[in-house]
């Protein structure tokens, strides 16, 4: 045992050194693919890290504790009609304006409280998916047809792909059935509407703090009007936060009230919302973490959603390196190539064939897009050539799904299902974007 082990690292210590040996560092791919994999890793720790995965940890602990068990189960679980848990899972996109990796947290979340498998991962599906910002975005810039389509394929997907989950696992999911039916109806803490109001007014920071800029020219609209105070709405939320942090969690209210003078401070010092957000959640954090109360449950949030953090930001950020090196960086006005040609893809998506909406499908399922970006992106892939089938086959399959997403979900629920739903949403995709094209 002891000689294998020995062998192993030496393997290992030759394969790393034959890695190093012959880096094609003369190679301009490969140098490209390399800007590409730091631009994007910059790119994503500046815009999305601090705006959406740190208040979606928050609401993740939310759910995990403040919200019980009996509850999860009453709308996810065995004992709620399937048409409820379906429906709530499916109408929960257009609340929250999330991507493939934000949506992680609460998934992950709802799934440990105990969720059926289908309304789980149709909820999973449908929160970047049914991202109604991104929708009317689409219909905008893309035409209303694309946006249409996008609507009805990915409310649609979100209930096709938890069914589809629900049926081939559907042993599983009996057991599972038969032992929530078993679980008592544990009477909640506190009432329903102080954690909805908690619950929330974290979604709302969430949304508007990630509310996108309009198109171009775009100066009268109401969307336009909620960018350009999208930061005074959002601190107008967290002064419900302050509110709801006082009068429902009972958390002292001098401590709540320095936090919040904190924060207002540093976004007058600083005018820089990146740093406002980052004092703001460290101040509710350490105020929760400081509470003393018996139950203990504003400690538990926290730490809850540290669990999480820990759980899903590691694999996230190899996904990240891993799709920038491959696939390239493209947001914003930047478009740097990975070790696969922008100009492939272009040229393997044209037409309307079989071939170019599964490859739009599975170039989709692997690329990250951030919210909103995923529309620019495909202005500029159809001005290159790109069918209108694959396009759309690109749009629903890529917010639902990145190579992080994948990494992330496989932690969750295993390689096997992780598999399973990847496959759905890509044949799916790829028979909608066919019919859409021809039609």
């Amino acid at each position: 045992m002891e000689t294998r082990s020995e062998l192993k690292v030496l393997l290992w210590m030759t394969v790393i050194f034959l890695g190093i040996f012959y880096l094609p560092v003369e190679s301009v791919v490969f140098n490209t693919a390399i800007d590409a994999t730091l631009d994007l890793s910059k790119w994503y720790a500046r815009e999305h890290v601090i705006l959406c995965l740190l208040p979606a940890f928050l609401i993740a602990g939310v759910i995990s504790v403040f919200v019980s068990q009996a509850s999860v189960i009453k709308y996810f679980g065995a004992k709620a009609k399937k048409w409820v848990a379906y429906t709530v899972a499916a109408v929960s996109g257009t609340v929250l304006a999330v991507c493939s990796c934000t949506i992680l947290p609460l998934f992950s979340s709802i799934h440990k409280r105990g969720a059926g498998l289908g309304p789980a991962v149709a909820f999973l599906y449908s929160g970047p998916a049914i991202n109604i910002l991104a929708i009317i975005l689409t219909a905008r810039i893309l035409g209303f047809e694309m946006g249409l389509a996008r609507v009805i394929g990915a409310v649609s997907f979100s209930i096709i792909v938890g069914s589809a989950m629900a049926l081939i696992y559907r042993k599983e999911e009996k057991a599972k059935r038969e032992e929530q039916m078993n679980f008592p109806d544990v009477p909640e803490t506190r009432p329903l509407w102080h954690t909805a109001l908690h619950f929330f007014t974290l979604v709302l920071i969430l949304v508007f703090a990630n509310w996108g800029k309009p198109a171009t020219g775009d100066t009268s609209s109401a969307w336009y009007y909620l960018w350009a105070y999208k930061w005074y709405i959002t601190g107008a939320f967290g002064l419900v936060l302050v509110y709801s942090m006082t009068h429902i969690l009972k958390l002292k209210s001098w401590q709540v009230l320095t936090g919040a003078a904190v924060t207002a401070l540093s976004a007058l010092l600083f005018a820089n919302p990146l740093i406002s957000m980052v004092v703001g959640i460290a101040s509710v954090s350490t105020i929760a973490l400081m509470d003393k109360s018996e139950d203990g449950e504003n400690r538990e949030w926290i730490l809850s959603s540290w669990g999480f953090t820990k759980q899903i930001v590691p694999l996230l950020a190899i996904g990240v390196v891993i799709a920038g090196f491959l696939l390239g960086s493209t947001h914003d006005d930047v478009a740097i190539a990975g070790v696969i040609p922008n100009s492939w893809i272009a040229w393997l998506v044209g037409g309307n064939s079989l071939a170019s909406n599964f490859f739009a499908s599975i170039v989709g399922a692997f690329m990250y897009f951030a919210t909103l970006t995923e529309v620019p992106i495909l202005q500029g892939l159809i001005a290159s050539g790109m069918g209108k089938g694959p396009a759309l086959a690109l749009l629903l399959a890529g917010p639902s799904l990145s190579l992080p997403n994948m990494l992330v979900i496989r932690g969750v629920m295993g390689t096997q299902k992780t598999i399973v739903y990847v496959l759905l949403v890509v044949v799916l995709s790829t028979i909608a974007g066919l019919i859409y094209g021809t039609f």
